[in-house]
């Protein structure tokens, strides 16, 4: 084994859900000899793929060169460790809303782009809420132009939140849904920048005949931080440290999780096998659960920790009703997808087993 092969430089349950990817009925041959970009590369979903890449290259020998764009190099350097230095893989610092030039690389060329640079948490869309549209808006626009003078297929990484408040009583949402996004709302810069997004692939699409595949994601899900201030991560945080979970509200919110492997090989195969500009749903039917089924099932992962799950009011106690006409439901229809032949494998059970051992394995 390399000494910087992906299964000697991970820890040994990160390598396990990389090499679940890898090991998919997919077709990874459209990768071979290829160049394959992805922006920001340094977040959580992106680090699967791209590690899966370079693990397609040590299991496979497909001889892929990877590009990963980052806006923090040390940070990513710290990220990748010994995976930065292998001859297959590069990370370039990059912020997607400037220009991409990258006159140092002799005009570097790529055959896919992945877009997956977002700001995509609360903190983000409070506190920073222009550069979190202007990574949608402006960011897409580079990724997009760049990929026109390159004439490579991209994937955008668009999200649920395009779909807004839908409250006609759907039960799940379609891709040809659309509810209501209030524009002039600043804390709508990410669902109004991802929806416009897609209308500017769309556009490029029609105007210079441009694949582009789109996915919806919906909540992604694993070995986050324990620092990390999504609501699913603070749960996880909460079984690592042997605590109960406290929920300060009833919890009734009704969400898609998808855990990130599930996730990775979805975005794999909309790349090589969607239909160009149609939309996919990123959803397992295994993890269409309400915040307190979530907090429960966490809470029951490992029984022997006698972890319980606690309200911070009683009244929270009583189990919520839950009324598609007032709430939008946040689940998503995966049919779309699973035409493609793709089908989820994890459950929350699972998914949180397997997070809280990536987890326990870096303390």
């Amino acid at each position: 084994m390399s000494v910087d092969s992906v299964k000697s430089q991970l820890t040994e349950r990160v390598f396990r859900d990389v090499e679940e990817i890898t090991e998919a009925n997919i077709e990874w041959e459209k990768f071979a000899g290829k160049k394959v970009m992805i922006t920001g590369a340094g977040g959580f979903i992106s680090y699967y793929l791209t590690t899966s890449l370079l693990n397609l290259n040590d299991e496979k020998n497909l001889g892929i060169q990877v590009f990963g764009l980052v806006r923090h190099m040390e940070a990513a350097e710290k990220k990748y460790g010994k995976l930065a230095d292998r001859d297959d893989f590069m990370l370039i610092q990059q912020d997607v809303c400037d220009p991409f030039d990258f006159v140092e690389l002799d005009g570097l060329q790529v055959d896919f782009l992945i877009h997956a640079a977002s700001q995509a948490d609360a903190w983000h869309f409070e506190n920073d809420p222009v550069g979190t549209i202007r990574a949608n808006l402006v960011g897409t626009d580079n990724v997009l132009q760049y990929a026109k003078e390159c004439g490579a297929e991209v994937l955008i990484v668009s999200s649920l939140k395009t779909y807004g408040n839908v409250t006609d009583g759907s039960e799940s949402l379609s891709e040809e849904t659309q509810g209501y996004v209030d524009p002039d709302s600043y804390k709508n810069c990410y669902a109004m920048g991802k929806r416009a997004a897609e209308t500017l692939a769309a556009s490029y699409a029609h105007q210079y005949g441009m694949t582009i595949k789109i996915a919806r994601p919906s909540y992604i899900y694993g070995a986050a931080s324990l620092t990390d201030n999504r609501v699913w991560a603070q749960f996880m945080a909460n079984v690592v440290k042997g605590e109960d979970i406290l929920l300060k509200s009833n919890g009734a919110t009704f969400r898609s999780f998808c855990y990130v492997t599930d996730t990775a090989r979805a975005l794999f195969t909309i790349l090589l096998e969607g239909k160009n500009m149609q939309p996919y749903n990123i959803a397992s039917d295994k993890g269409n659960v309400t915040i307190r089924d979530f907090a429960r099932l966490a809470a029951g992962a490992f029984p022997e920790r006698n972890i319980k799950l606690i309200f911070a009011n009683k009244e929270d106690e009583v189990e919520p009703v839950q009324d598609f006409s007032k709430n939008s439901p946040e689940i998503l229809n995966p049919e779309k997808l699973e035409g493609l032949g793709w089908e989820a494998s994890v459950d929350i059970t699972e998914g949180v087993r397997r997070a809280v051992a990536v987890l326990e394995e870096g303390l």
